[in-house]
Formats: C-alpha cells, structure tokens, sequence
C-alpha cells in the first residue's frame, strides 16, 4: 500500500476580533490575507497564508441570557506558562525572519537564540491574542 502525502497543517485559532488579527498578521509579520469575510460587514472568519504557512482566525459568539457574549481567546501560555507555543514555523533562515520582524517593529516574547538543549534556533512572538508563534528551525 502506498504511503499518503499530508501536505501542510494550518492552525485555527479564535480570537477577539478577526479584522485587527487580519492587519496584524499582514502589517507586522507579512502575511497576505486570502480570506475574510463572510461578507464586508461580517468579518468573523478569516485565513492568512506567507510562503507555506497557512493560518485561519475564528471570531466566536454565543447567545447567553439573550444576550450575545465572546468567546475568548485561549493560548496555551494562559493555560499553564509553560507552553508558550501555539504553533511551530519552519523557517530555513530564522536570523533573516528575525531582522524582518525587527524592522517593522515587532516584539519578541523570547529573543533569537539557539537553544542548547535541542539545537533548535529561532525566536518566538505574541500576536495580538496572545498566540505564541515559534520561528525557527533545527540546526543540525
């Protein structure tokens, strides 16, 4: 039997307000927005993608008492600090990203380095939710 291919694997995450996570993304980190919507006056749903990462944003409401409240979002680091990651980007040249970044005004929750333990470098930032995002890679 052949082996299947999985091409790619893109994190959902709900936020407060998807046209802000939208411009962060695109401004700050420079990705392209694909998708937003459904419509010009109802963007709860939308979709960045830069080279081959893809990720897709979710602004999530709930009718309670007959009135309607947001779901928040919930990173990993809000539920226990130590899991500071909510996705992992493979980059091939994580320096390069992070002077990118740097450029255009980005903090970083933890700064560029190669970590000892595991040879992998990179760097990692919050988004506007509080979303960890590690970019780095395995330098072999």
């Amino acid at each position: 039997m052949t082996r299947a291919t999985i091409a790619s694997i893109s994190p959902f995450f709900i936020v407060a307000d998807v046209p802000a996570t939208l411009s962060f993304y695109r401004d700050r980190l420079g990705f392209e927005v694909t998708f937003r919507g459904p419509s010009p006056d109802d963007e709860f749903f939308g979709i960045v993608r830069r080279d081959g990462a893809m990720i897709m944003f979710k602004a999530l409401g709930a009718v309670c008492e007959g009135k309607e409240v947001s779901i928040e979002p919930l990173p990993n680091y809000s539920r226990k600090p130590v899991f500071s990651w909510d996705a992992y980007l493979d980059v091939p040249d994580p320096d390069a990203l992070a002077a990118e970044f740097a450029s255009r005004g980005v903090l970083f929750s933890v700064p560029l380095t190669e970590r000892g333990d595991d040879g992998v470098r990179g760097f990692v930032i919050k988004d506007i939710d509080g979303y960890g995002l590690f970019f780095g890679n395995h330098q072999a």
